[in-house]
């Protein structure tokens, strides 16, 4: 039998979504604006991906390794996921895969639910479709050489807390530095831009629904 959270957040996806709304308020100052994707976007596809462990449902989360200087992601906290390839067939089967390949989760133990908003990141001319899912225990995670830094298994409970929201100063190149940058803290890192925003949308959503 579906827990009662998970068949409720199932529910609430295939209704109206809290949207552009919700995302942004988890935006720096300087994207507090709808950028429309160019026709040239590339497509990719993530994975927010529920699990039971303890007395909590979990969320994974994964920090970038930095292959190389001009990556943009590099070092970063994200959703696993990834680009899109023709032999996905669907942006969903796009998350499935990097979920398998970048944190070990076999594909056929995860039972998609439904998908938040598409959100489209300028700086990699990335539009991201993020889709939800679960899996009816505590996976084993493997994380992905020279592509995965380390993974996260994060309690959704801790990203509900009005404390684990914070501001903070982050510096973006040598000469840059981002003011007040809204983050999620979790375990002393910092979550923002596209993650945060995807996961704001989330939380909207879980808060509608409970949590029990």
């Amino acid at each position: 039998m579906t827990d009662p959270f998970i068949s409720r957040l199932r529910e609430r996806l295939q209704g109206p979504l809290p949207g552009a709304a919700a995302q942004y308020r988890m935006a720096h100052i300087v994207r507090q604006r709808d950028v429309p994707p160019p026709p040239d976007a590339r497509q990719a596809g993530v994975l927010a991906l529920f699990y039971p462990k303890g007395q909590d449902w979990h969320i994974v989360l994964i920090e970038r390794a930095s292959s190389h200087p001009a990556d943009r992601h590099g070092g970063q906290i994200s959703f696993p996921g990834g680009k899109y390839e023709e032999t996905d067939g669907s942006l969903a089967n796009t998350a499935l895969r990097e979920a398998e390949e970048e944190v070990g989760v076999p594909a056929g133990k995860v039972e998609l639910i439904g998908q938040l908003t598409e959100l489209y990141i300028p700086v990699s001319n990335f539009l991201v479709s993020p889709h939800v899912g679960y899996a009816t225990t505590a996976p084993r995670f493997r994380a992905q050489a020279h592509e995965v830094q380390s993974i996260l298994e994060v309690p959704f409970s801790l990203l509900q807390r009005a404390e684990t929201r914070q501001e903070t100063d982050l510096r973006i190149t040598g000469n840059i530095t981002l003011r007040d940058v809204p983050f999620y803290n979790v375990f002393g890192k910092v979550v923002w831009g596209a993650t945060a925003m995807m996961l704001s949308e989330l939380l909207e959503l879980a808060t509608a629904v409970g949590t029990k």
